[in-house]
């Protein structure tokens, strides 16, 4: 099964967080898992913040990328489409709205998971937490705006 991410047409094939292209990335991959997305990611010991605890950064850029990457693979079943269909569905970040809940441990697996909470026009809502071990560690709220023309030259 492709992830949602591995549509992305080259020339928006770069992103740190996302993009396969770019080697230095996170070059994350979101799946659909029954009405959730779904991503997950080891941290590496230089995703410390303070000894045994990811840095929160990195938590809000893997929510990011896994929110917007949901919200074209939303917009894909809402418009009842295959994810290679033309017009493609691209999103970027209209707001980033990220809840600490807990300490993130350094170690274990993260999961990332998204559900769809409102689709309006060219805005796509994404509730997204992180997990570990089941647990919740972090909530957030993203607001993905589909991306402009201009951004596909």
């Amino acid at each position: 099964m492709q992830a949602f991410q591995d549509y992305y047409p080259e020339h928006l094939a770069h992103c740190y967080g996302c993009g396969r292209l770019n080697l230095h990335g996170h070059r994350i991959k979101t799946y659909w898992d029954g009405e959730e997305s779904l991503t997950r990611f080891v941290p590496e010991p230089f995703h410390t913040a303070v000894p045994g605890i990811v840095y929160g950064g990195l938590l809000a850029s893997l929510i990011d990328c896994h929110s917007t990457g949901t919200a074209a693979a939303a917009m894909y079943r809402h418009e009842q489409r295959e994810m290679d269909s033309e017009p493609a569905f691209r999103f970027v970040t209209g707001s980033l709205q990220v809840s600490y809940l807990k300490p993130t441990p350094l170690g274990p697996q993260l999961e990332i998971r998204g559900r769809v909470g409102e689709i309006k026009g060219r805005r796509v809502t994404i509730l997204s937490s992180v997990l570990v071990n089941g647990e919740e560690c972090v909530g957030a709220q993203v607001v993905a705006v589909q991306m402009p023309e201009s951004f596909n030259r």
